[in-house]
């Protein structure tokens, strides 16, 4: 094993650090989801749509992001096995907005109808998205497929952010259109990419 430079770190302990976040967060996403203390009595099948339909999109909406974006950090990760330490602080930020993910999903959740909240939780994906692109840029320098794949969620959280100010309700489907990234990325496979 080579030594490290005064300036290198082992991803692999990034990883390990953003595995653990990730769970948290995701498992996190759950406990905004209504207790037992919401009914004053043995709920019927009505009782349990009304409480959990709309509390269980979103704890699904931001669950799937979240582990596409795991998904693609450990792709990432994978693919360097030291980084600078401007690499790791950008790391860091992108986790740090992963943390925050179950506080903008506990508002939205709530108060998906406030455009306000709406857009607080589309900046948030926004952000998350963003992220993400600027980290594969960095470590492919260039527009490779896994770039153009990074960028595809961020344009669409950014329109689905703008149509949350002025109809929230319509928001979470153009969301859910970000998942299309996985399919540039399968169908614009390179050749060298197909071949292993």
């Amino acid at each position: 094993m080579t030594e490290l430079k005064p300036d290198q770190f082992e991803m692999r302990r990034l990883e390990s650090l953003s595995n653990t976040i990730f769970g948290v967060a995701m498992t996190l996403l759950a406990y905004d989801l209504p207790r037992a203390a919401v009914f004053t009595s043995a709920p019927g099948w009505s009782d349990l749509a009304q409480t959990y339909s709309g509390k269980l999109a979103g704890f699904a909406l931001s669950f799937i992001i979240a582990g596409l974006f795991w998904i693609s950090h450990h792709r990432r990760l994978a693919r360097q096995a030291v980084g600078t330490r401007g690499a790791v602080i950008l790391n860091l930020f992108f986790l740090l907005s992963i943390v925050l993910l179950p506080v903008t999903n506990g508002l939205y959740t709530n108060y998906s109808m406030s455009s306000a909240v709406a857009v607080l939780y589309g900046l948030h994906l926004t952000a998350i998205a963003g992220l993400n692109a600027w980290l594969w840029w960095t470590i492919l320098g260039g527009w490779r497929r896994e770039t153009m794949a990074s960028l595809f969620p961020l344009l669409v959280f950014i329109p689905g952010t703008i149509v949350a100010a002025f109809a929230p309700h319509i928001a979470p489907f153009l969301w859910f259109i970000a998942f299309g990234g996985i399919l540039i990325r399968r169908f614009y496979a390179a050749p060298a990419d197909q071949a292993s």
